[in-house]
């Protein structure tokens, strides 16, 4: 029985990891293959299979390689700067987001530098699981490897946090919330920035919108008129009223080409990703000396 139980449970993980590998990015589906892994794990320790011994030591080995490649990286990056935010170190490989993982491309040495803290935690937890599980068998190595993954999901935990400005659009949401009034224009509003409408909470304008799969709403009946195109961003944009658009970095030189730089005024940049007002601001508490009415894209 326990037998079967292992080959459905792998069955089960197999299916769901497989089937969104190769979806678009949807890495938190994988969450139903939880109650899987429970009923493997239960049934592999309840069997106490001969052979349970060797896949601790396979972890053992995979944590000992890890913790000294993690040594390595510490090493190659201890001197490096860390200017801005994690996104000024990283790379953009669109091609390759429709795989899960694809975003892992957009790592470089540089960017390990701003992962020093939880690097050195992830080493520590591999460290000490791979000194364990090389030791110790049975329970006690089972709980040094449960050990391992709690200071290792630790680890990860403060590398989001340091990966928050490139994830997310908060800090742009924040200065938009303390910036004088104005009507918002979001460009790449259904990936980018979806979550500045939460954060800001408040409507906006959408920035050739229906280029994306928000085309099958947008001529329905009653939908909101809320999709501009480039004609009408640039009349919008030259108007006598304040607007503010949210961009990403590489799309600027598109943005410029339509109003020109003169045209464009910084109000805030947080993870390679602009917050933009067709006025010149006076500063205000929540930016920084190198805030509204002292920067402009040239």
């Amino acid at each position: 029985r326990a037998g079967r139980t292992r080959l459905l449970a792998l069955c089960w993980i197999g299916f769901v990891m497989l089937f969104f590998t190769f979806s678009t990015t949807q890495e938190y589906y994988s969450m139903p293959i939880y109650p899987a892994l429970a009923l493997l794990i239960g049934a592999t320790l309840s069997a106490e299979a001969g052979w349970l011994r060797w896949g601790t030591r396979v972890i053992a080995l995979i944590s000992t390689i890890a913790a000294v490649s993690i040594a390595a990286i510490l090493i190659a990056v201890r001197n490096l700067p860390t200017p801005g935010d994690i996104a000024a170190a990283l790379n953009s490989n669109p091609r390759l987001y429709t795989l899960s993982l694809g975003h892992m491309a957009d790592l470089t040495i540089h960017s390990f530098a701003y992962l020093r803290t939880p690097l050195v935690l992830a080493g520590l937890a591999f460290l000490v699981g791979a000194t364990a599980l090389w030791r110790f068998a049975g329970t006690r190595a089972y709980v040094a490897a449960a050990l391992m993954m709690v200071l290792f999901f630790q680890a990860a935990r403060l590398a989001l946090v340091a990966f928050d400005p490139y994830l997310s659009s908060q800090t742009l949401a924040q200065a938009l919330v303390q910036a004088p009034k104005g009507e918002l224009i979001v460009d790449d509003q259904y990936y980018t920035f979806s979550s500045i409408f939460f954060y800001a909470n408040r409507r906006a304008l959408l920035f050739n919108g229906r280029v994306n799969n928000l085309v099958y709403g947008s001529y329905a009946p009653g939908a909101p008129q809320v999709f501009i195109d480039d004609t009408e961003f640039r009349r919008l944009w030259s108007a006598p009223e304040r607007f503010y658009l949210v961009v990403e970095g590489p799309k600027l030189a598109r943005i410029r080409g339509l109003v020109g730089a003169g045209a464009l005024h910084v109000v805030r940049e947080s993870g390679g990703k602009f917050l933009l007002c067709n006025q010149e601001l006076a500063p205000f508490s929540s930016i920084d000396a190198n805030g509204p009415g002292k920067n402009q894209l040239n």
